[in-house]
């Protein structure tokens, strides 16, 4: 699939998307609105009048946020440095395990069983004590570190040996589906202690703020878009840099890069570890709104429609991954009611149409939102030509 190219626009200062960035700027001022109008309508909105946003709507719009988190992630690897990973999954579970395990400590006494320490799964497979991989998850600082530190050190080690080794292309994308599945499968043995099949959940509280509570859900809500909204920051920092010039250089031609005396694998295994924190961040933010983490999450068809999600909104955006997260997961939403049965050949079709009819993605191919400071000076250029011609003829 073929993309876009942007190097050729690419402003001089990382915080110039700023001021040049159109798609970015509508991006982060929908951000900025629902972040003001959603709690709003939520919290003090009467429920009689048709402006209330219910519960279920902002938990719904606010895993939407996150899912566009994740495939964030995934295009600042694939859409500016080329490296498709089909196992993006994996750094998204781990980052929801790391959150869940500390709502699960949190719990304490509360569970079925009221055992202070052990959780509840813990008590009914007779374990006598808490494994030394829980320690420290009763506080929500350690938790945080670890929704970093897990998915970007297994990131940093799982890079350094496929990138110092060269494996690129479709090697590099079955290698990452083949981690996830092992990941998968582990995760699925009630030996390894987090909860075999059923994984974690009855979660009650965060930060001792009631879960199940309205305020919470909003808060939550405002979490996950103001993450966005530094997410997008930050990729597009990277890649409106001098980095990003490389990144894309070695998304076109790594060969040439590498020839040119850089070092190819430290950029690659750089950008890959980042999007694995993101996508660890992603992961953390959805697990309290669905209140279930499982090792179904590292399932690989997840991650490979995480991938569909950027191609369908337009890879090498970085708003066009965002929007193509939140438009196929409403789609999903609407399709999993409506007809369950179809949603998965609907998904399928909006991938095939997406490559033949838009293979740049919505973004790429749609002219209307590719009009950034240059296409609206061409824009004014013409009209004042026709202007200047209209003059001409009277």
């Amino acid at each position: 699939m073929a993309s876009p190219d942007i190097s050729q626009n690419m402003p001089r200062s990382g915080f110039a998307f700023l001021l040049t960035d159109s798609g970015g700027k509508v991006l982060l001022g929908i951000l900025l609105a629902a972040v003001i109008v959603v709690p709003i309508f939520n919290l003090w909105v009467p429920e009689s009048s048709p402006l209330h946003l219910s519960t279920f709507y902002v938990g719904l719009f606010g895993k939407y946020l996150t899912f566009a988190l994740l495939a964030l992630s995934v295009d600042l690897i694939w859409g500016y440095c080329g490296i498709l990973s089909l196992g993006h999954g994996a750094f998204f579970a781990l980052g929801g395990y790391a959150m869940g395990m500390h709502m699960m400590r949190e719990i304490g006494s509360r569970g079925v069983y009221g055992h202070p320490v052990l959780p509840d799964f813990m008590v009914f497979l007779n374990w006598k004590e808490l494994p030394w991989y829980w320690f420290g998850f009763d506080h929500f600082w350690f938790a945080a570190i670890m929704v970093f530190l897990v998915p970007g050190a297994l990131a940093f080690l799982f890079g350094w040996l496929a990138f110092r080794s060269r494996v690129t292309g479709v090697y590099l994308s079955i290698i990452t589906q083949a981690l996830t599945y092992a990941l998968m499968l582990a995760f699925f043995r009630n030996d390894m202690g987090f909860g075999g099949n059923n994984g974690l959940t009855d979660f009650k509280d965060l930060l001792g703020f009631n879960l199940q509570s309205d305020a919470t859900r909003a808060g939550l809500f405002i979490a996950s878009a103001v993450a966005l909204a530094l997410a997008y920051a930050l990729c597009r920092y990277i890649t409106a840099s001098r980095l990003g010039r490389v990144l894309v250089a070695i998304r076109d031609a790594e060969s040439r890069t590498r020839f040119l005396g850089y070092r190819v694998e430290y950029y690659q295994l750089f950008v890959f570890t980042v999007s694995a924190m993101l996508a660890g961040i992603a992961g953390a933010l959805y697990v309290p709104q669905v209140g279930i983490i499982n090792p179904s999450e590292f399932a690989p068809p997840n991650s490979i429609e995480i991938v569909i999600w950027v191609a369908i909104g337009g890879r090498g955006s970085l708003y066009g991954a965002v929007l193509g997260a939140v438009l196929v997961n409403y789609a999903k939403s609407y399709f999993t009611g409506a007809i369950p049965e179809l949603w998965l050949y609907a998904l399928g079709a909006m991938f095939i149409l997406t490559t033949i009819f838009l293979p740049r993605g919505i973004v790429g191919s749609v002219p209307a939102f590719e009009l950034g400071h240059g296409a609206k000076m061409a824009i004014a250029r013409i009209v004042g030509r026709m202007r200047e011609n209209l003059r001409g003829a009277r």
